[in-house]
């Protein structure tokens, strides 16, 4: 039978208390819900026992599918690889850590059968997060928006509900470096949220180093902005500029009679150079960047064993 629902949960060296407390938790609202489900545990490469506890529960319960990586290949390929595999007409995303409250998934189905096909989970406390933490997500965020353009919901993450054609939208777009948050933004339909107060982690710890956070913030970055391939034109352009403008003052004072040491030339001459170079760079990149945005067709990631007969798979 076709599942009503399908639930996203990326798993990594969440074995222990973790992954049982979440299965623990989840299974009673799902039940309760009345409708056939399914819930797509994505171990990402983990080095502990996470995939012998989700084999554990699969094989007590059918509702519980793998689909286990040959590495790490990170959160982002987690998902995109659970909403290529779902099944379910509406497709919710969320942590295992229980950051992500399962009481929320209901208030979720509610204003996806009112007709919203986007539901997003927004956090009005973030409870266990650093000032620092909430402070950088803040400033990134704006950041993305004011170089792509997209209007991106605040405090808002991955935890969020897509209607099956959106997940189909997603799912049909060509390119492989993906970003949730912005691709929810860019892709439009009828959209709206949910608040919740977002818990600290039930066990363990957060498995999302700086480094980890640093690589899906560039990737939000190169996703949806060619910005970077742009700034060493920018950079040539106010040189440039700023290197006339010198050379003009120059002038002015020698007409002066205001003779300046041969040195004081040098500075906005070697600027000026600089400054072609990096405008000649820039123009280079505009033709890479055209060359890189067709190009790039590495898998996001390798399935190495799952419980999901390909046939039944989307």
């Amino acid at each position: 039978m076709k599942p009503v629902y399908s639930i996203i949960v990326p798993v990594y060296n969440e074995g222990g208390d973790v992954i049982p407390l979440f299965y623990n938790a989840i299974t009673p609202v799902m039940e309760s819900l009345k409708e056939d489900y399914e819930i797509i545990m994505i171990n990402d490469g983990s080095k502990d026992d996470s995939l012998d506890i989700i084999k554990s529960f699969a094989e007590k319960d059918p509702k519980i599918k793998y689909i286990s990586f040959s590495r790490n290949f990170g959160q982002q390929p987690g998902i995109f690889c659970g909403l290529e595999h779902a099944k379910g007409d509406a497709v919710i995303i969320m942590d295992v850590d229980l950051q992500d409250p399962v009481e929320v998934i209901p208030m979720m189905i509610e204003k996806w059968k009112e007709g919203y096909q986007v539901v997003h989970g927004k956090r009005t406390k973030r409870k266990g997060e650093s000032i620092f933490k909430k402070a950088t997500s803040a400033m990134y965020l704006k950041f993305l928006e004011k170089i792509s353009g997209l209007k991106i919901p605040k405090n808002v993450g991955e935890f969020k509900l897509l209607d099956r054609q959106v997940v189909d939208t997603i799912n049909a777009m060509p390119e492989h470096d993906k970003y949730l948050r912005g691709l929810t933004s860019w892709i439009g339909y009828k959209q709206t949220e949910v608040e919740f107060v977002r818990n600290e982690r039930s066990a363990g710890s957060t498995k999302y180093s700086i480094k980890k956070l640093v690589k899906l913030a560039g990737n939000g970055v190169i996703s949806f902005s060619t910005w970077p391939l742009t700034v060493s034109m920018k950079c040539g352009l106010i040189g440039g500029f700023l290197s006339l403008a010198c050379f003009i003052t120059f002038i002015v004072l020698a007409c002066c009679k205001i003779v300046l040491p041969l040195t004081a030339w040098l500075f906005p001459t070697i600027v000026l150079m600089f400054s072609i170079l990096f405008v000649l760079t820039g123009f280079n990149n505009i033709y890479l960047r055209r060359t890189y945005e067709e190009t790039r067709n590495r898998p996001r990631y390798i399935i190495d064993e799952t419980n999901i007969d390909k046939a039944d798979s989307n």
